[in-house]
């Protein structure tokens, strides 16, 4: 089937709408409440340290492959490695499907974030127990859905303005205020009496975790796979939004950019959360719980703390929101590349759909509880089927098709327009050869071992 035009799909205005857009598609929950725990936990310094390396080594080469096959082919996943080499369509397939997977429990969570935004608008009365009250939410059969579909019509509403009017102009504001955010309530959380426990516990390098081979090899896995789903490899966004660049953007810098305002997001992230956590002695717990039950304990907990709680979850909005969108166009880019359909139409159906699934991704927590897969309910078994198996072996695929296939030499005609010189061109062909694909592997490996 012929493919549409570049000029009827849409363009990014400019190198900062593009950047802003990437970054706010990597930047999302995982940022939020995964990194502080798992940081502070793992070594601290020395963990931000691995962090920074694999964030160069595996980051950095896997995003500006990804743009550049989406900048060569002008074309969305499917589209872009069919174009290439129909034998390895599946790529973008798999990129594709994954992407729909992710959005349809993804936006379950925006759900909650913009409840408890209402809530905090409303006084943000949560009770004496903050971990009852988030509970008895998530588990109830209507709220929680109808927030997931309005947190899901948001991100449609975005995409169907386009690429310009709609995903760049939503990220240059949402990007800069979710900044802003995080630098406020920062500020604010480290100056806390006592606060300055959590900032010892995210940044301080820990010996007593690298104390043995074994613990120093289990803060590398940690921090590979924190950047690798951090900067949300081997789903196709990159692919997509740079079949959107003009000829004559820097990719090379690009992808420096995006890698760097993810990894700056991640620490002030932990320096929002930490410090206050520390200062009011909670425990830093692992997962959403971190978000939805302990902050709003300590929230209630500090002067102003209603005011903290509403500016910390408008931030958590903005950047479950940037990467929900771009998940979003994904999968409508696919409809209206192959199918010549409408963005409308695209974005509306592609969306119902999505929040369809994602209804009963919601009532797997609560009425639909006894429903399991291999031991886990609906949410859990799709969060396992994307970020253990098919976000790996996307960005493994894609690793072997740059390196092996397609060849790491059109990458660098592609990078080098306009005369920009490839000045990672070395490294770049060692690490999307042999060590960006072997490092995956080990991610792969690991995150099917039972913990």
């Amino acid at each position: 089937m012929s493919q549409s035009p570049k000029h009827n799909r849409g363009q990014f205005t400019s190198s900062l709408g593009f950047i802003l857009a990437a970054a706010g598609s990597a930047i999302g929950l995982g940022n939020l409440w995964k990194f502080p725990y798992i940081a502070g936990n793992s070594g601290g310094g020395f963990f931000i340290v691995f962090y920074i390396l694999f964030a160069l080594i595996l980051g950095v080469p896997i995003m500006l492959a990804e743009m550049s096959i989406g900048r060569k082919t002008e074309l969305n996943p499917i589209g872009a490695f069919q174009k290439l080499n129909k034998k390895w369509t599946f790529v973008g397939v798999l990129c594709c499907v994954c992407s729909f997977i992710i959005l349809s429990y993804y936006s379950v969570v925006g759900g909650w974030v913009m409840k408890y935004i209402f809530a905090y608008l409303t006084g943000g009365k949560f009770g004496s127990d903050t971990s009852a009250y988030f509970g008895k939410f998530v588990s109830s059969t209507f709220e929680p859905a109808i927030w997931h579909i309005f947190f899901m019509a948001f991100c449609a509403v975005v995409v169907i303005g386009g690429v310009a009017k709609g995903i760049e102009k939503a990220s240059k504001f949402m990007l800069p205020c979710l900044f802003v955010l995080i630098v406020v309530v920062a500020a604010r959380s480290v100056t806390l009496p006592g606060g300055m426990a959590g900032v010892k516990f995210l940044l301080v390098p820990r010996f007593d975790a690298l104390g043995s081979l074994r613990e120093l090899s289990n803060v590398m896995v940690l921090a590979m796979g924190q950047i690798f789903f951090s900067l949300s490899l081997g789903l196709g966004i990159a692919i997509t939004y740079g079949s959107y660049l003009k000829k004559d953007s820097n990719l090379q810098k690009n992808a420096f950019y995006i890698v760097g305002l993810d990894t700056l997001m991640a620490v002030l992230s932990g320096l929002a959360i930490l410090p206050a956590v520390f200062a009011f002695g909670f425990k830093p717990t692992a997962g959403p719980g971190l978000i939805f039950e302990t902050l709003p304990s300590v929230f209630s907990s500090m002067p102003f703390g209603g005011l903290f709680g509403l500016l910390f979850f408008i931030l958590v909005f903005f950047a479950a929101a940037t990467s929900a969108i771009a998940l979003l166009e994904v999968v409508a880019a696919y409809f209206i590349d192959h199918y010549h359909w409408s963005r409308i139409k695209a974005t509306v159906l592609m969306a119902i759909i999505m929040g369809i699934i994602g209804i009963f991704a919601s009532l797997s927590m609560g009425p639909l509880a006894d429903f399991t897969i291999a031991g886990m309910n609906l949410f859990d078994a799709m969060g396992f089927l994307t970020d253990k198996i098919f976000m790996p072996i996307g960005a493994f695929c894609t690793c072997l098709f740059v390196g092996y296939v397609w060849g790491v030499d059109n990458v660098a005609a592609e990078v080098q327009q306009h005369g920009v010189k490839f000045h990672i061109s070395r490294i770049f062909n060692i690490c999307i050869k042999y060590i960006a694909p072997a490092l995956i592997l080990v991610i792969f490996v690991m995150g099917l071992i039972p913990a």
